[in-house]
C-alpha cells in the first residue's frame, strides 16, 4: 500500500491486452488503471480499445509503429496508459518478430542494470522505519518517502527513516504536488540536517514547481506536472525542474517517453523512470526503456521500476530479475516476459 498526497494506494486494477497477428505472434500490454493518478480505469480503457483503438490497428501492419501511433492518437485524445498499452504490444511483437529483446531493437544496452530505489509511503514514523530497514535489508541504496500529508509529520517521518537507514542510504522525498509553495519551502529547510538528495513535486503546478527551484538547492524531479514531451518543453523553458520523472503508461508509450527524454537531453537534464506500481508486463516495458535510454540517468537519480514487489502474486510464469536495487532485463524476444494464464483467470474481475 502506498500513502501519498493523492491518496491511498492500495487496489492496482489493471486491464491485460493481447494484440494478435496473422503469423500467430502475440504481443502484450498493461494499462495501469489507477484514475486517481492516471484519469483511467479498466472500464473506459476496455471501452476505448474495444470501439475505436482496436478498429484503427485491424488489418494493418504491426512493426509500423510509429504510423500506428498516430492513429491512436488521431482515434483518442489524452487516455495515455490505455494507448501505451497498446503501443507496448505493438513493441513486444517487432521484438518478438526480430529475436530480439526490446532495449536491443530500441538501440542496444547503455547500462549492466538499473539502480532502483525504493519508496516509503506516508505512514506513521515507527512503521515508515520499519520499512526503511526492511528496503536496506533488500539492498536498496536509495529510498523515496512520501510526504506532503501533513507538515509535522512529514518531517517525522523523514527523520524516522533516515535514522533507520543510515547516514549512507540516500534519501528523496516525493510530495506529489501535496504542498504550497511556502509549506514546501519551510518544511525543505527544516529538513535541511538530513541530507536530502532531491525532491519530487514539491507543488502541483509548474509556476510554483519553478519558484521552489530558484530557492533551494535539491534538484527538483517534475512528475504529476509531467506526461507529454510538450509539457516537457514547458517545464524546461520554465526552469520549474531539474530532473524528469518519465513513465512508459504516463507517456503514452515508449516511444513517446523516449521524446521526453530527448526535450530532457537537448535542455540539460536529467530523467528517470516513475511508477504507478505496474505488474509484469508493464514493468518490463519500463526496464527496456530504461536498458536502452542514455538520457534515463539511473545511476544519479535511481528508478521507480520496483511494482511487482509490492504484490502477493505475480502474474508471470518466470518474475522479472528485481532485487539488491537493481532491475535487468529479460532477454527473451520482445518484452521477454509470458503470462502465467492459470494466474490470470483467478485474478479476472466480471
Amino acid at each position: 500500500m502506498i500513502r501519498a498526497a493523492r491518496g491511498t494506494h492500495a487496489v492496482s486494477p489493471f486491464l491485460l491486452v493481447k494484440i494478435h497477428t496473422d503469423e500467430g505472434i502475440v504481443g502484450l500490454g498493461e494499462v495501469s488503471c489507477t484514475p486517481r493518478w492516471s484519469g483511467e480505469d479498466h472500464f473506459t480503457a476496455r471501452h476505448f480499445i474495444q470501439t475505436i483503438l482496436a478498429p484503427v490497428l485491424i488489418g494493418e501492419d504491426p512493426l509500423r509503429i510509429e504510423a500506428l501511433r498516430a492513429k491512436l492518437d488521431q482515434g483518442v485524445a489524452r487516455n495515455y496508459f490505455t494507448k501505451a498499452s497498446l503501443e507496448m504490444a505493438l513493441w513486444d511483437i517487432a521484438g518478438k518478430s526480430a529475436g530480439l529483446p526490446l532495449y536491443r531493437l530500441l538501440g542496444g544496452p547503455v547500462r549492466e542494470e538499473i539502480a532502483t530505489k525504493w519508496s516509503v509511503s506516508g505512514l506513521e514514523p515507527a512503521r515508515s522505519a520499519e520499512i526503511a530497514l526492511w528496503a536496506v535489508d533488500q539492498g536498496f541504496q536509495s529510498i523515496k518517502v512520501k510526504v506532503g500529508i501533513d507538515p509535522a509529520a512529514d518531517v517525522e517521518r523523514v527523520k524516522a527513516v533516515r535514522a533507520a537507514a543510515g547516514d549512507w542510504i540516500r534519501i528523496g522525498v516525493d510530495a506529489n504536488g501535496g504542498w504550497p509553495v511556502h509549506s514546501a519551502l519551510r518544511i525543505l529547510q527544516r529538513l535541511e540536517d538530513q541530507n536530502i538528495f532531491f525532491v519530487e513535486q514539491p507543488v502541483a503546478d509548474i509556476a510554483g514547481m519553478a519558484q521552489v527551484r530558484r530557492r533551494v538547492s535539491l534538484p527538483v524531479i517534475a512528475d504529476e506536472s509531467l506526461y507529454t514531451a510538450q509539457d516537457a518543453m514547458v517545464l524546461a523553458r520554465s526552469e520549474a525542474a531539474d530532473v524528469f520523472s518519465v513513465y512508459v503508461g504516463k507517456a503514452g508509450g515508449i516511444a513517446a517517453a523516449r521524446e521526453t527524454v530527448a526535450v530532457a537531453e537537448a535542455a540539460g537534464l536529467a530523467c528517470t523512470v516513475g511508477s504507478n506500481l505496474e505488474m509484469g508486463v508493464g514493468s518490463a516495458a519500463m526496464i527496456h526503456l530504461a536498458m536502452a535510454t542514455r538520457g534515463i540517468r539511473a545511476e544519479e537519480f535511481p528508478c521507480d521500476i520496483i511494482g511487482p514487489l509490492y504484490y502477493e502474486d505475480d502474474l508471470l510464469v518466470e518474475p522479472l530479475l528485481l532485487g539488491n536495487g537493481k532491475a535487468r532485463p529479460p532477454e527473451r524476444p520482445g518484452l521477454g516476459v509470458e503470462l502465467d494464464e492459470e494466474k490470470v483467470r483467478r485474478y479476472i474481475v466480471k
